[in-house]
């Protein structure tokens, strides 16, 4: 089930006995059980109908006796256990005497109790008879880390999502600098909104006064002077990183320009240089097209191969491999900078 669709299902009511919340990513296990949390029960019916547990601090035979409880005055019960990665979940036996009084129950659960499991951080093993139990019975949602490439739509999908509107350039500067963690990404998104008349494109000029980005010394002014080869712009740019590294990391740098450079080889070697195409085989939005147009333009596929080797040699530098240590961060980039350029 997709996130919007099981969202959906929240809303219209229409709930299952047993939920499974897992993955790496947070963001989609906190929105789904914080819902449920909000709104299964109104605050009056919350008093004798709601029970939130904590994986380390419960255990099965607590969390069984709450859920078979019938609910007072009310349609259903709600059982939250929050942090279940923490809970000693039991052996699942194949005999009648080791059988598991957690997968018993997960067989057949209480209709009117909501049994919820937030499992964060991790994925539950798929291969165990509890996972396929609530498979069976209830509803489960693996919220996997989303690639960095995806996460420019996903802002655009979220802030469309709350009536707002996102310029490409605006979504892939979030992307770039708060990397894939979603709920990092939302927490920044909804301050910033407080800020942004509804309805109205959040600009770059939003992201750099509200998320605390220069607005000419960052690293996509640093792609955009070494796509043009201008070593002046690119120099007072490091100067900039240097002065200000902890909002300016020289892994983070690497990264950026990593990635920016497999973009333009993989234009080289695409055939269909349509726009469209192009915007789909690299993975950015049709706007960014022509800023690789350009770097192609400068950078042939030789030279981006040797641009790879700098990168590689100078992160291994910044780690004191094959380097004195006394050489600075900036002093590093500007060495680099100098061997991409020239």
């Amino acid at each position: 089930m997709t996130a919007p669709a099981l969202l959906n299902d929240l809303k219209s009511r229409k709930f299952k006995p047993v939920y499974l919340f897992h993955g790496e990513e947070s963001y989609y296990i906190d929105l789904f059980s914080n819902y449920i949390e909000s709104n299964l029960l109104t605050d009056a019916e919350k008093g004798f109908n709601q029970t939130v547990l904590y994986g380390r601090d419960t255990d099965v035979m607590n969390l069984l006796n709450a859920a078979k409880r019938f609910p007072m005055m009310s349609e259903y019960q709600l059982v939250l256990i929050k942090e279940a990665q923490e809970l000693k979940w039991g052996k699942e036996g194949d005999d009648k005497k080791s059988a598991d009084p957690l997968l018993t129950y997960l067989e057949n659960p209480v209709p009117s109790t909501i049994l919820v499991f937030c499992y964060k951080h991790a994925k539950f093993d798929k291969r165990k008879k509890t996972y396929k139990a609530i498979e069976k019975r209830g509803v489960v949602f693996e919220s996997a880390t989303i690639y960095e490439n995806k996460v420019p739509a996903w802002v655009e999908e979220f802030v469309k999502e709350k009536s707002y509107r996102i310029h490409a350039r605006a979504s892939a500067m979030i992307a770039e600098y708060l990397g894939n963690d979603l709920s990092k990404i939302s927490n920044e998104l909804e301050k910033l909104m407080l800020n942004v008349p509804k309805g109205q494109e959040i600009t770059v000029e939003d992201i750099q006064n509200n998320i605390g980005i220069s607005k000419e010394y960052n690293v996509f002014e640093l792609q955009d002077a070494l796509a043009k080869r201008d070593p002046f712009k690119a120099n007072q740019i490091i100067d900039y990183f240097a002065a200000n590294p902890k909002a300016n990391p020289i892994q983070l740098v690497f990264g950026a320009l990593n990635t920016w450079f497999t973009k333009i080889l993989k234009y080289h070697y695409v055939a269909d240089k349509s726009p469209q195409n192009l915007a789909r085989e690299l993975g950015v939005n049709p706007y960014f097209v022509k800023d690789y147009e350009l770097a192609a333009r400068n950078y042939d596929a030789f030279k981006v191969f040797s641009v790879f080797g700098y990168l590689r040699e100078y992160d291994l530098k910044s780690k004191g491999v094959d380097s004195s240590g006394n050489t600075t961060d900036g002093e590093l980039l500007k060495e680099l900078v100098f061997k991409i350029i020239h």
